[in-house]
């Protein structure tokens, strides 16, 4: 007996491009159109959608960063651009998410190192780069004004933007033509809120990544997970301030306290496991870019996603 999988969907996720080419007046070696779903993802006898991207997290200033990667990466967390460049030779990612996390010094006032730390890192690597800029409001015109100019034609991601602070980071994003992730704290209606919000100021739809937040495994992921589902629901019925592609972040498993306090010689397995089937379930939920943090995961993720894609015809089940 043949199933409908269909579900009588009615919207299209909208399309995002991240990262431009030479073609497009930029320098990436590629660039990536995301979102135009038609249904639940990985039911490929209705509406062969596209495998998940996988984000490597990267920052300026590992003092904030997990020791597990820490120790795992050895001295490239020292140096962003060649951090970057091993990320995409070595690790193999598809697109590099670089946290400027230098900003969130007291008192933080060198604006300028900001630009040359992007700049750099679009130096050592071709693919699309995300950027997360200052949590400081004080500071955010700046920086990421700073971080559109050094990324001008590029197209790059830039977060985050919050319902509390998203001026600053949209003007960037409208000044220099890059996109913008909205981030909602668990919940449908405040993210559709905030994507009207951001429309209302001149932030085209097709600039637009949904981030719904992501709990960690263990420790909230069901509310992000049951969120996710209801926008991406909400969306193909129809709901067209919904309509945008996610981002979730599976790197937020290296943050609970059992994986901070560790040591991380013997709980870096364990934290890649939390960090790849976080990674796994955010998927399933209808995210279009995954980031992780810890390079052993990357592999892990990309061996699933193609067993997810290849699973037996769901329509002939008897």
């Amino acid at each position: 007996m043949a199933y409908d999988l269909s579900f009588g969907w009615t919207g299209t996720i909208g399309d995002v491009t991240l990262g431009a080419t030479k073609a497009d007046g930029g320098t990436r070696s590629t660039s990536y159109r995301i979102g135009g779903g038609t249904t639940i993802p990985f039911l490929e006898e209705t509406a062969p959608s596209p495998t998940p991207l996988i984000a490597f997290e990267i920052c300026d200033n590992p003092v904030l960063w997990s020791p597990i990667i820490k120790d795992y990466c050895g001295d490239l967390v020292n140096n962003p651009a060649e951090w970057a460049k091993t990320a995409t030779n070595d690790y193999k990612a598809d697109l590099i998410r670089l946290h400027l996390t230098s900003t969130r010094a007291r008192n933080f006032t060198d604006i300028g190192s900001v630009g040359t730390v992007v700049e750099s890192v679009l130096s050592a690597t071709g693919l699309p780069l995300i950027i997360e800029g200052s949590n400081e409001p004080k500071i955010d015109s700046e920086v990421f004004l700073k971080c559109g100019e050094a990324g001008q034609g590029e197209r790059l991601l830039l977060g985050t933007a919050e319902a509390g602070r998203y001026r600053s980071i949209a003007a960037a994003a409208l000044a220099f033509n890059h996109s913008i992730i909205a981030q909602s704290p668990i919940d449908i209606n405040l993210a559709k809120q905030l994507n009207i919000l951001l429309r209302e100021i001149g932030v085209p739809r097709d600039h637009i990544v949904i981030d719904p937040y992501t709990g960690s495994l263990g420790y909230g992921f069901e509310y992000s997970y049951s969120a996710m589902e209801r926008i991406r629901f909400s969306a193909l019925k129809g709901d067209t301030d919904l309509a945008m592609p996610m981002i979730c972040s599976a790197a937020d498993t290296l943050t609970i306290k059992e994986v901070r306090e560790a040591d991380p010689a013997s709980i870096g397995d364990v934290a890649v496991a939390w960090e790849f089937y976080t990674g796994i379930a955010a998927a399933a939920a209808g995210a279009e870019i995954i980031c992780i943090r810890h390079p052993k995961t990357i592999g892990l993720l990309r061996e699933a996603f193609a067993d997810m894609k290849t699973h037996p015809d769901a329509a002939e089940v008897q």
